[in-house]
This record gives C-alpha cells, structure tokens and sequence, in this order.
C-alpha cells in the first residue's frame, strides 16, 4: 500500500507536522532493517546504536524518533518520513498491516481423537493427530495445530492458539487470546518429593493446577508447571520465551516478560511489568515487586522492591554491580601495588 495509506490505517493524520511527505508517496510492498531495506520497504530507526545505518539506508521510508541528531541526518535525504514518540511500536503495528496473517482455518481433521460429549465450535479449527481428552472445553475460534495432546478437563478460552506438538496438562485453564507455542508444555507435575528417615524420596502427588490469564504467551519448549495443592497462575499479558521453567505454585502479575531460559523456583511471585532477561534465576519463594528489572544471567536469592534493578550473582542493584565491576578490573593492579606496599614494610621492619 501507499506510504499513506499505511499511515491513516495506522491513526496518523497526515497533516501533522511529524508527517513528512514532501519525497513522495512510496508504494510499499513490506518492512526490513535499516542496512537492508529497498526502496519498496519501510524500516525504523529507535535504538540509536543503528545510527550510522541510516546515513546508508535505501528504504522507501521510514519511521524515526524525535532525536535532534536524527533529524538533522534526514534532512539531508530524501526519504519520506513519520517522527514518533515510538518508532519501534509504530513499526510492529506496520508489520501487522503489510503482512498480514493467512485466514484463520476452521474445521476438524479426520485423524483428531476427540473424547466423547466435547463440544467444537464451528469456528474452531482441530488438526491432524490431535488428542483432546474427556470434559475439555473449547472456546470460539481456536486454533489447535498437529500433534497436540489436550488432557481431561482443560479450557481454552476464545481465539487461543496452539502450537504443533504443545501438551496441555489436565485441569488447566487457559484464557482468552493466549497463544502456546510447538513444544511448550502446561500443568505437567510439579518436582515435589519429600525424603524419609532413610533418605529414600517419596512422591508428593500434584494435584493443583496451572491458570494461564488472557493474552498469555508462552514460547516453544517452556514449561509450566501444576503444584501439589492450589495454583500456578501466569498474570494477563504475560510474555514468556522459549525454553523457560515456571515451577509449581509461581504467581506472576500483569504484563511480565521472561526472556530465554529463565528459571523460577517453587513458590515465587512476580508483581505487574516485571522482566527477567535471558538465563535469570530466582529462587524458592522470593517476591519481586512491580517493575523489578533484572539483567541477564542475575541469580536472585532475595525479595526486591518496586522497580528494582539488579544484576549479577547473587543478584544486586545494577549500578552497585557496575562500580563492583570497575573495581574486579583493578584487581591485578591493585594486587601489585599491595605486593609492593608489603616489600617496602617488610625492608623497614
């Protein structure tokens, strides 16, 4: 579509001063990164890292941010041009408009082994080798992709989608819009065992169950685990990456974010707008509260306070880690100088 069009289907009035239209109107035909896009193709620019990339891009236009050294760069080029608080936001709406989801499939394969009395909504779409167990229920327009196995008594809500291969274990609940990607598995046991008197481990049946709110997203090979009593629950909006493990009995709040391999132990508790970058681990039972940051590879052994940020391990205020590690640098040096001081005393003895 016309550079312009995207633009009003985006809600940008086009007489807005940030609109710069003066090169032309470009057709544009998708999206792509700066030091890659052509002229039929619209790129972004937030991150000012990619700065030098936009004296070179050849994209059709742009999307930029209301940074002064920006916009005296692309005065010089003849690129058409929106200035946004949110480039990058603005960009990932773009893409839904110029790429544009296939149709939503409907209908039952015949190979799918539906138990008895579950009830298909019409709008529903089961795959191939699907196995959907006794008393599940299904909401309007899910999508559930080959080989997924859906135990006893689950629900999933309307417009859910379902990965290839994801399990979904019994009793788990599962909102409306979420989306569950190939391999993840939901409400699987929780790692509960309880040793005897002669060191043998006994195993404590895991009987809860694992609520995931609407608009939850959970990435390929993730784990979410069901507890011995009560419930695991992951807070609306929440997005989790491949290959993370949410043990038995976590609660996290609204719109958290856990990058890649991120572990969190039996009974922890996220609060709203959490991220945990990739590889951080948090420990049995700790709290983080509202907006807690953590950096990646942080071990977390304590609880943390409203908008926190930490990183290491164990895990501390980031700007303390930063100073500690301007001073681990030194240590060589300071090594020496110490070896020194220690000559000087010992000749005076």
């Amino acid at each position: 579509m016309k550079f312009s069009q995207l633009l009003s289907q985006l809600g940008i009035d086009l007489a807005d001063p940030a609109v710069h239209l003066e090169h032309g109107d470009p057709d544009l035909l998708g999206v792509a990164p700066l030091a890659e896009a052509q002229a039929h193709q619209l790129s972004f620019l937030e991150n000012m890292q990619f700065f030098q990339q936009l004296a070179g891009t050849q994209a059709g236009a742009l999307l930029l941010p209301a940074d002064s050294k920006v916009l005296a760069l692309i005065a010089d080029r003849p690129i058409p041009h929106v200035v946004t608080q949110q480039p990058r936001l603005l960009f990932a709406q773009a893409i839904s408009l110029l790429h544009p989801q296939s149709p939503v499939p409907q209908g039952v394969h015949p190979t799918a082994v539906i138990a008895e009395g579950v009830v298909i909504p019409a709008s529903a779409y089961i795959a191939a080798h699907v196995v959907i167990g006794a008393g599940v229920q299904i909401g309007e327009s899910v999508q559930i992709y080959p080989n997924c196995t859906i135990y006893e008594a689950v629900s999933i809500g309307d417009r859910t989608v379902i990965h290839a291969n994801a399990v979904i274990h019994p009793h788990t609940q599962i909102g409306k819009d979420c989306v569950i990607h190939s391999g993840a598995v939901i409400g699987s046991e929780g790692f509960g065992f309880v040793p005897d008197s002669r060191g043998k481990w006994t195993k404590m049946p895991q009987i809860g169950r694992v609520i995931l709110e609407d608009q939850v997203e959970v990435g390929c090979n993730s784990c979410i685990d069901r507890g011995a009593i009560g419930e695991t629950r992951i807070g609306q909006g929440t997005k989790i990456d491949n290959q993370v493990q949410i043990a038995h009995g976590c609660k996290t709040g609204r719109d958290c974010l856990m990058a890649g391999q991120v572990g969190l132990s039996g009974g922890v508790t996220l609060g709203n707008n959490v991220i945990l970058a990739g590889q951080v681990g948090v420990a049995n039972h700790i709290h983080l509260s509202d907006g807690v940051v953590a950096a990646a590879k942080s071990g977390i052994h304590d609880d943390q306070p409203a908008k926190a940020q930490v990183m290491g391990y164990p895990a501390f205020s980031a700007k303390e880690f930063f100073k500690a590690t301007a001073v681990f640098k030194r240590l060589p040096e300071m090594q020496k100088i110490l070896r020194e001081l220690q000559k000087q005393l010992l000749a005076k003895a």
